[in-house]
């Protein structure tokens, strides 16, 4: 049996992600009856074919399927290839390239970094966005590690690993001069608006079933998903935060917040998550063996 011809199963496979002819023959400068015809002879040389016709765009078949997951072996294998030996270079610096949730406490990041950052030698690459952006530059292996306050949906095809780094209790955090001497959570929830974490936040759920079994209808002055916009509001004394300690650490040092009771039932967990690889970039290691 002839060999398979990588450049058609690279053709296909970028066809297969962009679900249309047109816009993968701009990527790859090809017209598109030359890319027609290099999928055509790879579909000859499988026996199968790969696509069928939808409208203006194009559906995997069962073999088409079947040979996107092997090209997704093989190409994902080869961006590994790529990005590990390029660091195993001589006189390379280590590197490691970190994607975290746009929403993400910049102080748990900042924490949890810190044994790279103390390094002098390491390069470091700190990106955000979303959590499907990240995964997908994760799975490209444009990224080593992604983190997140949330662990993503497992699908039968991941390759990911959510490690567990860290946990902390949240509070019900806000202004001195609001809280007084106050201490009982139930009575705070019940008397000042309350800056929450959105409804996709891991700890809301946790929040609404504390409100729901106290009997409360909270006044919500704001649902935020940034931590970051979180901490301005109630450093500016919207109300009461519903927070983790680490957010605000800085100001709850300086006096500036109060932590005015715990939320015993409530805590944020943060996850490293990685690929499985074959050749695991050793700064990861090093982080998670803190």
């Amino acid at each position: 049996m002839p060999r398979l011809n990588y450049n058609h199963l690279r053709y296909f496979w970028e066809v297969a992600r962009e679900g249309h002819l047109t816009n993968a023959a701009e990527r790859l400068n090809l017209s598109q009856s030359a890319l027609s015809t290099q999928i055509k002879k790879l579909e000859d040389h499988l026996g199968h074919p790969l696509f069928e016709r939808r409208g203006r765009g194009l559906v995997l078949t069962e073999a088409g399927q079947l040979a996107l997951d092997y090209a997704d072996a093989i190409f994902n294998a080869g961006e590994e290839l790529l990005g590990t030996l390029s660091r195993e270079v001589s006189g390379a610096r280590p590197s490691l390239r970190v994607g975290a949730l746009a929403t993400l406490s910049r102080n748990f990041q900042s924490a949890f970094l810190e044994p790279i950052l103390a390094q002098p030698r390491v390069s470091l690459e700190l990106r955000s966005g979303s959590m499907p952006e990240l995964l997908a530059e994760l799975e490209a292996h444009r990224l080593d590690l992604v983190l997140a306050n949330q662990e993503p949906p497992r699908q039968p095809e991941t390759r990911w690993i959510a490690h567990r780094v860290a946990e902390q209790r949240v509070g019900l955090i806000g202004a001195p001069q609001r809280i007084g001497d106050e201490t009982d959570a139930a009575r705070l929830l019940a008397t000042h608006p309350l800056v929450l974490p959105s409804r996709i936040s891991g700890v809301r759920p946790a929040f609404d079933a504390l409100a729901m079994r106290l009997g409360l209808t909270p006044h919500i002055a704001a649902e935020v998903d940034d931590m970051a916009m979180m901490r301005v509001l109630v450093r500016r004394d919207i109300g009461l935060a519903v927070l983790p300690p680490i957010v605000v650490q800085d100001e709850l040092a300086s006096g500036r917040l109060k932590m005015a009771a715990p939320l015993i039932e409530l805590t944020e967990v943060f996850y490293a998550i990685t690929l499985v690889r074959r050749l695991p970039n050793p700064l990861i290691t090093e982080l998670l063996s803190f």
